[in-house]
């Protein structure tokens, strides 16, 4: 039987997270993702930087590193080349992952790294103020933009892809048993494994934007995605304003620490 404690630092819990917030339904499906895999805790490094999403790694009971803003994926590439054996997932945010992280992601997907990046999409800062973000939607409002912001959002999936990563899904916190499968996915890929996973922040965003409670805003998820397969099947007007959901792209292609080590010998 699957007991999540057998996963967690107990010791650390009440947890952090506000009441609604998407991302503990993420560590869930993480956590039944490797039990599936039959994954050891000494074969597994989670590696965050800073953000809410981060701080997943202190509450899992195994290798972990909380590092700083916008470097996990620094810090995950020297451990995979340094211990290809160890599985390396790392943990990071939009703000964290995107925008001050976003040099390290590029490259990461570009050199095929054999990671598995979760970057766990609320649309804003949730830690530090509530800030906008490089993924925020047009129009919607932040501390930093009372009246809307109107910068153009990246399409986080399609950065990685054009990047070079070689497995690249999103995912949607309404659909918990879906996404554990694509976190499975992600981890048997050998390269660079991309999963966006769009996750509510009930407070700063959710509040702000006048949204609803979480559950209204989780439901809203299931309106405005649509599954890849499904996508095939439907003419372009039925796709415009929806976002994507599943596997996106898969290309395996030679893992950057196997042809270092391959060149080394």
């Amino acid at each position: 039987m699957f007991d999540f404690r057998e996963y967690l630092r107990m010791e650390m819990f009440p947890h952090m997270l506000c009441p609604g917030c998407g991302h503990g339904i993420v560590l869930g499906a993480l956590l039944r993702a490797i039990h599936s895999l039959k994954l050891t805790k000494d074969e597994i490094v989670v590696v965050s930087g800073i953000g809410c999403s981060s701080r997943l790694a202190g509450y899992v009971d195994f290798n972990t590193l909380h590092t700083t803003h916008g470097r996990p994926l620094a810090f995950a590439t020297g451990i995979k080349l340094a211990r290809p054996e160890l599985t390396v997932i790392v943990i990071t945010g939009d703000g964290d992952g995107l925008s001050i992280g976003g040099n390290h992601l590029i490259h990461a997907a570009r050199r095929n790294v054999g990671l598995t990046c979760l970057l766990l999409n609320n649309q804003i800062y949730g830690m530090t103020g509530g800030q906008f973000a490089p993924t925020t939607q047009i129009g919607r409002v932040s501390t930093t933009s009372p009246k809307g912001q109107y910068e153009t959002p990246f399409d986080s999936c399609k950065l990685a892809e054009a990047a070079g990563a070689s497995f690249v899904a999103r995912g949607i916190t309404y659909e918990p048993s879906a996404l554990e499968k694509l976190i499975v996915a992600a981890i048997e890929n050998k390269g660079f494994s991309f999963l966006e996973v769009a996750s509510d922040c009930p407070e700063f965003f959710g509040r702000f934007n006048k949204l609803g409670n979480p559950a209204d805003q989780i439901l809203m998820q299931k309106q405005n995605v649509v599954d890849v397969e499904a996508a095939a099947a439907l003419p372009a007007e039925r796709l415009r304003g929806k976002m994507l959901t599943g596997i996106l792209h898969h290309e395996p292609r030679p893992e950057y620490g196997a042809v270092y080590a391959e060149s080394v010998a």
